[in-house]
This record gives structure tokens, sequence and C-alpha cells, in this order.
């Protein structure tokens, strides 16, 4: 288990063609987002983080970041954790509907497989609390020996991170209801305990017995009193706030994006983990000079020379949902792709989108031809399809897990067809190959009669002369993909947040000829450009 600065550690520094430089537009991320977090036996803060299948340690006083639970490891989409006095680590397995124990040793067990959406957990004096981030959650008690929990609550609109108060009373926010709810382990019906809040998505105490809850929607850090409802803002961060910590006095917030924030007093907050980005996906380089990032529950806009700037995320109105894959359609408007298998005009500023066509299975690369068609990837069936005034056409089927999509000079539509390592061309329901030899091609991107595809699985970025079949490798070495030797697990999906999650290393050209790629193994956005 080795300290790193970063997320990823790259055997080698990517290599370039002649007359090729690149450039790091954000700084790789250090986590893979940041969901539930709990303060460890060792003083240091455990993060639990769904996206990248992986839960760390972090050091509060040096940032230092320590691998747990790899990815690829036994436990596989962590979203909440807690330790037992023996140091036992409980996790919640938000994608797999399972709660699992990892030993001090580094053994794992699954405790209860029979959670969909397990989210929030807790420990307290021998017993093992959970629930079910879902409309119509159940919070129980868990068997720790594997047998059958006991129902303390059903029908709960979306409970999430809990906590058992000092008056004995399991606390819990309900998401659905906006509200703040407590129970009697031993039975009862619940309380409200405060409502009309930020959408709180975590509970827990300070040593004053105060509630200190973050809300995901508005940013707030809130401290309140149980009894009275009455409320403090402690901090103002950002929306997208998950869990939060307790080291001694000092308190830890974390952000599904990826941060992790001390919070000092007075509204002042002290980064410990910086932002960063989950993956990221698809890209798109509008006519603009505005570059789309699509990072999953995130959508950023970012122009070359400044920071990222957040245009939407789930709990954002109008947010057409977990997005993937991205086409600029004009200022200010995209078609995206999202993970509950819906193809979406999305205009950020207005904070509205429209559902163009759903129902599918695993969507990824999107593009627009000349007239106004929408051309997109479904990965789950194997097919291309298009929609256009709400007619869905099926372009082609029985692809072996299709992901990028791009249009040729002449219209011709190109596809990424990963899991048989090729680049096709979709004529009338016929295929015919482009570009093989591929490992696992995933994002592409086509400028004049140069045919642009990032190879997740070779970590390189091949260029295809349309015209001539004339094939190079622009770089090498990239950080996209898994790290070497890491076969990840499948992410199912979380209703109603997302449909199944996976990686997608996309590509966009601008009209200069750089060509932004997604690297999603350290979650930066790259910048090559030719001399």
């Amino acid at each position: 288990m080795a300290l790193q600065a970063g997320r990823y550690e790259a055997a080698e520094a990517p290599g370039l063609a002649d007359g090729w430089r690149m450039q790091r537009l954000t700084q790789p991320s250090r986590l893979f987002g940041a969901n539930g977090v709990r303060t460890g036996p060792d003083g240091r803060v455990y993060v639990a983080q769904v996206s990248g299948s992986r839960i760390s340690a972090v050091d509060v006083d040096t940032g230092a970041v320590e691998t747990i639970s790899p990815m690829g490891g036994d436990i596989v989409g962590p979203d909440d954790l807690v330790f037992d006095p023996a140091g036992n680590l409980y996790a919640t397995e938000i994608t797999e509907g399972r709660v699992s124990v990892r030993e001090p040793g580094g053994k794992t067990r699954v405790v209860y497989g029979d959670m969909p959406c397990a989210n929030p957990i807790t420990f307290h004096q021998g017993r093992l609390y959970a629930g079910e981030c879902r409309p119509g959650g159940r919070i129980m008690e868990l068997d720790l020996d594997g047998g059958s929990p006991r129902i303390l609550l059903d029908d709960v609109p979306m409970p999430n991170a809990m906590e058992v108060g000092p008056d004995g009373k399991l606390y819990f926010p309900v998401m659905g209801a906006n509200e703040i709810w407590r129970v009697d382990p031993g039975g009862g019906a619940p309380e409200v305990v405060a409502r009309d809040l930020g959408v709180p998505d975590a509970v827990k105490f300070d040593r004053q017995g105060f509630i200190v809850s973050t809300q995901v929607a508005s940013g707030q850090v809130l401290r309140i009193d149980p009894r009275t409802g009455e409320r403090t803002v402690l901090a103002d961060i950002a929306p997208g706030l998950d869990n939060l910590t307790f080291v001694g006095d000092r308190l830890f917030v974390s952000s599904i994006s990826g941060q992790i924030n001390e919070v000092l007093g007075n509204g002042e907050v002290r980064p410990l983990v910086p932002d960063g980005l989950q993956w990221p996906l698809g890209l798109a380089m509008g006519d603009d000079g505005l570059l789309f990032v699509a990072d999953g529950g995130f959508t950023y806009t970012l122009r070359p020379g400044e920071a990222l700037r957040c245009v939407g995320m789930l709990f954002t109105d109008g947010f057409p949902g977990y997005t993937r894959g991205v086409a600029a359609a004009g200022p200010g408007e995209y078609v995206v792709t999202t993970a509950n298998g819906q193809v979406a005009r999305w205009h950020p500023a207005q904070q509205e989108s429209q559902v163009l066509a759903e129902g599918f299975d695993r969507l990824y690369g999107v593009a627009i031809a000349g007239d106004g068609s929408v051309v997109f990837a479904e990965a789950g069936t194997g097919r291309v399809l298009s929609v256009r005034s709400g007619n869905v056409e099926v372009q082609a089927t029985d692809l072996r897990e299709p992901t990028g999509v791009a249009l040729a000079r002449d219209g011709a539509c190109l596809v990424a067809e990963e899991a048989e390592g090729r680049v096709v061309q979709v004529t009338r329901g016929r295929t015919e190959t482009v570009v093989d030899g591929l490992q696992r091609p995933q994002g592409i991107a086509v400028r004049g009669d140069l045919l642009h595809v990032v190879d997740a699985g070779a970590g390189e970025l091949v260029e295809l002369d349309l015209a001539s079949g004339a094939r190079r490798v622009v770089a090498a070495n990239l950080p996209v993909g898994p790290p070497p030797g890491v076969t990840p697990k499948f992410l199912h999906a979380i209703p109603p947040l997302s449909g199944p999650m996976g990686p997608f290393a996309g590509i966009s050209a601008g009209a200069d000829g750089t060509l932004y790629v997604s690297a999603d193994a350290e979650g930066s956005v790259l910048a090559l450009r030719p001399a």
C-alpha cells in the first residue's frame, strides 16, 4: 500500500510523435470522487469512492493518500463506511446492493447481499445499521454473522448517511423529503427533526451533541439543534457535498466530485484534497471555444487557460442525468447521452433539457449529422442508432460494445467497436473495417481526412489518414484506461440516480488542430497540439 500524491502513478511519461506537444488543462485528481468519509482508528480520514471502486485513507495533516481497497478488489462501488471497535471496516457497495466487511488483515466477506442501493451505514454499541438510498428505501439492523436483518423502517424516500445521537436514537437525512428524521432503534414511528433544508445527505454529531449535516443541493454545512431544529450555517462550499467526519474537534467534509475540505470556523475552509474530476468522460469543443466536459454526475465547461466551470450536476434543475457522451450543437447547447439510457438536448445556461429518445442500454458516444440527425452508440445491445424529429432508426446491429461515434467529412458514420478492437464505417446496416489491431478503442474524432482514436487499452492516441490509409501513434503511455494489471469490476445501476456506469476516454478536435483527450486514469483533460 504505497503513499501517493494522486490516484494514478505512471510507469512511463507520455511519449509524443515528432511535432506534437502536450499540456494538462486540469490538474490530475487525487481521488475518484469522494463519497462516504469516516475517521479510522489511526486518525486518518477514510474515503469511499464509488466511481473508482476504491477506499483510500488520507492523512489530515500532510494530505498523503494511501489505497486501502483498490480498484478491481473485493469491494465494488463503495459509497459509505464505518469501523467497529475491533478495526473491522464495513462498507456499503451501492452498485452491488450489499454490505461487506474488511478485516484489519485485509480479508473481506459479504455481511448482507440483498440491499438495493445500499448506502448509509453506522455502528453503535455492537449493532450495525444500514439503509437503502432509494425511493421506498429500508433502514435495518444487520446480523453481523450474516443472518436475516431486522427492519427498522421501510418506504423511506431516499435515506442517507446516518448516526446514532446522544439520546440513543438513529438520526438520518431523508433526501426525498428534504428532512432529517430520527427513530428509536428499538422500534416505533419516526419523528421529523428538521425540514426545508438544502437536500441533506449526511448526519453526524459534534461533541456538544449537535447535528452537523451536509446539504447536497445548496452546498451548505449546517449545525442543527436536535431539540429545537434551530440551524446555523458552518460553511457554504458548493453544491455536491456528500458526507462529513470529525477528527477530534476538526470537521472534514467530502464532495462527490472529489474534494475534501476542513471547516475551520467563521465560514472558512481549508482544502485537504483539492477538487478534481471523477473520470472524465465525453468531450466536445464548440465553435465558441468552450470545451464541454462530461463527468457523469457533473458537467463542466473549460476555456483553455481558465479553470473548470460547473454548469450542471445531478441535483441542479433541468440536468439531463448522469452524462457520458456529448456533441456540441450550437452556442451554449449540447446533445448528450446519459447512463439512464436517454439522448437529450441540454441548455446549461437555461437549466433546461429535452429528451430526444430514451429506453436504451449503456449509451456512449454521440454525433450530430449535417441534416440534424443525432447518431449514438448503444453498447449494451451492440447497436448504432439515430434520432431525428422523434423518429429513431437503427443504423447497425451486432457490434461488440460500440462506444465512440464520429462523422467523416463525407458524412460517413464511424464507430469504435471497443470489444472488437477496431473502428468501423457503418453504411446502410453494413459495417466495414476502417482500422483494426487496437486494444480497447473508445473516443474517436475526425478532422478533415484524419481520424483520431483513443485506445484506452494500449494507452495510445492513434491517427489514421482516411484518404491514404497511413497510420501512426501520436501519443503513447497516456493516462487513460485502468491501471496496468487491473480489471475493473462492472458498476451496476444506482436507480434513480444513474444506470450502469463505465469509463469512456473521450476526444474532441479544435479548429486549430488541437486534440482534447479525457485522461480518465488520472482525472485530467489533456490538450495535444501539433507544431
